[in-house]
C-alpha cells in the first residue's frame, strides 16, 4: 500500500531541516485539496517535523486563496503534481511570513521538490519562487483587487457574511485569517479563577481573567505545562463556549440532556456549575468516549451514550428533560482559524445540509422537553441560515416555543470572532406549560 502524502518518506533530507518540514506539509496540504481533513492529513508526520509542518501547512491553508492566486499568475500552466503545487503553496507563505530567510527558503524548497516527481520539478520550483521574488510588490498589489486573494476566504463565503453582518464582516474575515486564541475555564469546584492566575504566573506563563472563571492565555501553552491540567483544575474551551452552560441555567437536580455532547466540554461545565442528573449523547462512539475521558480527568459523572440524538425512541426512556443543551452540527465558520481547511473544504451547499440537519434535532429534541423547560440552541457558526433564521423556522413551526433572552433583552446571541473568543450562536427556548 502507498504511503500517504503526509507520511512520505523524506529520508535523502535530515529529519529536523526546513525541507523536510516543506515536504511533509506539502503532503499535508495536497491531502486537504483532495478532500481530507487537515488534521487526519497531518497524522502520519513525524514528530521532529512536526511542529514546522503544522505551522506551514495551517499558514498556506489560511491564506490559500492569496497563494491560489499568486500561483495562477506565477505558472504558465498548473502543475501536473498535486504535491509540487502544495510544495509551492508552502514555500509561498514562508516567503511572505519570513522575507528575511528567502534564500533558505527558496533553496530548502529546492532540496525538497528533489523528493517529488522524481526530482524533474527542482527547476520549476526554483524558477516560480524566484520569480515572486521579482514581482513581490506587483504581485501583492494584484493580489489586494482579488477579493478571494485580499481576504482569504472562498468567494461564497465572503458574500454570505457580507450579507448577514454588512457592518462587520470584515472583521470577521480578518480574525479567520489570525492565531485562534487559547482560553482556559477554571474548574470550580477545585479552585477559582483569581487562585489559577496566580499559579499561572509562578510557572512563568502569562495570562489575564476574562471573567471569574475565563482565563486567556499570552500564548497558547501545551497542556502539560499547564499546573494541575491532569488534576482536573482547568480545562482548555475558548470564551465563546464557555457561554453555554451559564445561559441554560441547569440548577441542582434537574434532569438535563446534552444531545450532541462530544468532546465534552460543555457537558463537564455544566458539571461543574451545578450536581445534575445529566444524560451526554453523541452519534459516534469514539467521540462518546471522549466525553468520558474528559469528565474523568475533572472528577465528574454523567451518563454517556453513543447514540443518534434525532433517534429518539433508540435512547429517551420516557422521562422528560427540564434542560437541553443542543449544541448542533454546523459549517463551524465561526472556528475557521482553528480549522483552516475548513474554508476550502466546505462548499455554499453545505451550509443548507447542516441547516436540515439542526432542523431535524431540534424538532426530534422538542418532543423530550417538559413543559416549562427550557433548550439552548448552540452553533459555533456565523451564518444566517445556521442561526437565527433557523430559530425563525422553528419557532414557525412550534406555536407552544417561546424565545427567551439570551443578551440583554435580545432572543439571541450571535458572538463573532475576535482577539479574545470564536464566533458562537446562541437562542434560548422554552416550552409553554401544559
Amino acid at each position: 500500500m502507498a504511503a500517504s502524502p503526509s507520511s512520505r518518506p523524506s529520508h535523502a533530507l535530515p529529519t529536523d531541516s526546513l525541507a523536510a518540514a516543506l515536504l511533509q506539509a506539502a503532503g499535508a496540504i495536497a491531502a486537504v485539496i483532495a478532500g481530507r481533513n487537515l488534521d487526519q492529513a497531518l497524522a502520519g508526520t513525524p514528530p521532529a517535523q512536526r511542529p514546522a509542518a503544522q505551522d506551514l501547512a495551517y499558514g498556506a491553508l489560511r491564506r490559500y486563496g492569496h497563494g491560489d492566486f499568486l500561483l495562477a499568475r506565477l505558472l504558465a500552466r498548473p502543475s501536473q503534481e498535486p504535491e509540487v503545487r502544495a510544495l509551492l503553496l508552502a514555500a509561498l507563505y514562508r516567503l511572505e511570513a519570513r522575507p528575511e530567510d528567502a534564500h533558505t527558503t527558496v533553496d530548502q524548497a529546492v532540496s525538497a521538490a528533489a523528493q517529488l516527481a522524481k526530482g524533474r520539478c527542482k527547476g520549476l520550483v526554483n524558477a516560480v519562487l524566484r520569480n515572486f521574488l521579482r514581482r513581490r510588490e506587483e504581485l501583492l498589489q494584484a493580489a489586494m483587487n482579488n477579493a478571494e486573494a485580499r481576504w482569504r476566504h472562498p468567494h461564497w463565503w465572503i458574500a454570505a457574511l457580507r450579507a448577514a453582518h454588512p457592518r462587520d464582516w470584515q472583521a470577521v474575515l480578518t480574525a479567520g485569517n489570525g492565531h485562534p486564541p487559547m482560553t482556559l475555564r477554571v474548574n470550580r469546584r477545585r479552585t477559582d479563577g483569581a487562585a489559577y492566575l496566580a499559579r499561572l504566573r509562578d510557572a512563568g506563563i502569562e495570562a489575564r481573567a476574562l471573567d471569574e472563571r475565563a482565563l486567556l492565555l499570552a500564548r497558547p501553552q501545551p497542556v502539560d505545562r499547564l499546573p494541575g491540567f491532569f488534576d482536573g483544575e482547568v480545562s482548555v474551551q475558548d470564551w465563546g463556549a464557555q457561554r453555554a452552560a451559564p445561559l441554560l441555567e441547569a440548577a441542582a437536580g434537574m434532569r438535563v440532556l446534552d444531545a450532541c455532547a462530544a468532546p465534552g466540554g460543555k457537558t463537564a461545565h455544566l458539571l461543574e456549575l451545578a450536581d445534575l442528573d445529566l444524560l451526554a449523547l453523541d452519534a459516534a462512539s469514539e467521540r462518546a468516549r471522549r466525553i468520558d475521558d474528559n469528565l474523568a480527568r475533572l472528577g465528574l459523572a454523567a451518563r454517556v451514550e453513543a447514540a443518534d440524538c434525532r433517534a429518539v425512541d433508540q435512547w429517551w426512556d420516557g422521562r422528560p428533560f427540564e434542560r437541553i443543551l443542543a449544541d448542533v452540527p454546523c459549517s463551524a465558520s465561526g472556528v475557521a482559524r482553528r480549522h483552516p481547511d475548513i474554508k476550502w473544504l466546505r462548499r455554499r451547499a453545505d451550509v443548507a445540509g447542516f441547516a436540515a440537519t439542526q432542523a431535524q434535532i431540534l424538532d426530534a429534541l422538542w418532543r423530550v422537553l417538559a413543559p416549562g423547560g427550557r433548550m439552548l440552541y448552540c452553533t459555533c457558526s456565523v451564518f444566517e441560515e445556521e442561526n437565527g433564521a433557523q430559530m425563525r423556522a422553528f419557532a414557525a413551526r412550534h406555536a407552544d416555543a417561546r424565545r427567551l433572552p439570551t443578551a440583554g433583552t435580545e432572543p439571541e446571541l450571535q458572538l463573532l470572532p475576535t482577539a479574545e473568543h470564536d464566533g458562537f450562536y446562541y437562542a434560548l427556548l422554552s416550552k409553554a406549560a401544559a
